[in-house]
Order: C-alpha cells, then sequence, then structure tokens
C-alpha cells in the first residue's frame, strides 16, 4: 500500500480537497492480489486502490466515464503513423494505475 500511496504523491494525482457543498465523497477500498510465477510460488503482494462505483449516480456524481485503455484502433494508427514516418516506438510498461 505504501509503495501504491508513493505513486500517486510522485505523479501528483493524489490531491486532499475540501468537498464541495451538495456533494458526496465516493468510497474506496483497497484490493489486494498475490503475484506468483511460473510454479504459482508468491513473488509480490499487489495492492491498488479503487473507487466503489455501485454508490455512484449518474447526473450527481459523474457526467461521462472514460476507459483507463486505448482502443486497438488508436494503437494501430499511432504504429502506422510512427512507421510512415520513420519515428522510434519504444515499449514500456507502467507500474501504476494512475
Amino acid at each position: 500500500m505504501q509503495e501504491e500511496l508513493l505513486q500517486f504523491k510522485m505523479q501528483k494525482v493524489l490531491l486532499l480537497v475540501d468537498l464541495p457543498k451538495g456533494k458526496r465523497a465516493i468510497g474506496t477500498k483497497w484490493v489486494f492480489r498475490n503475484k506468483k510465477d511460473k510454479r504459482c510460488i508468491v513473488v509480490r503482494n499487489k495492492a491498488r486502490l479503487v473507487a466503489q462505483r455501485h454508490t455512484q449516480e449518474e447526473g450527481i456524481d459523474y457526467e461521462e466515464v472514460f476507459a483507463p485503455v486505448a482502443r486497438i484502433e488508436a494503437i494501430r494508427l499511432f504504429l502506422a503513423y510512427a512507421s510512415f514516418m520513420g519515428f522510434m516506438v519504444y515499449q514500456m510498461d507502467v507500474k501504476s494505475a494512475f
């Protein structure tokens, strides 16, 4: 959990502010998972902070929903353009969900 909170702080995505009048806070919870190797031996414990969506109401708590992933069409378009322009493309892994 400390590592995930440190990622929030480093990326400046977690900022505590006062709740606006007439609005209610969205609940959160920690989800824990064990990451295992090929032999099913636990090699790492992972923790992720997630919002509890079942407490939200459309139009009150949110108006639009966005997926935090790129559509395959967008990825193909990006790679085609990069290839056409002769750009170097690198693959990377993002450690945090935010």
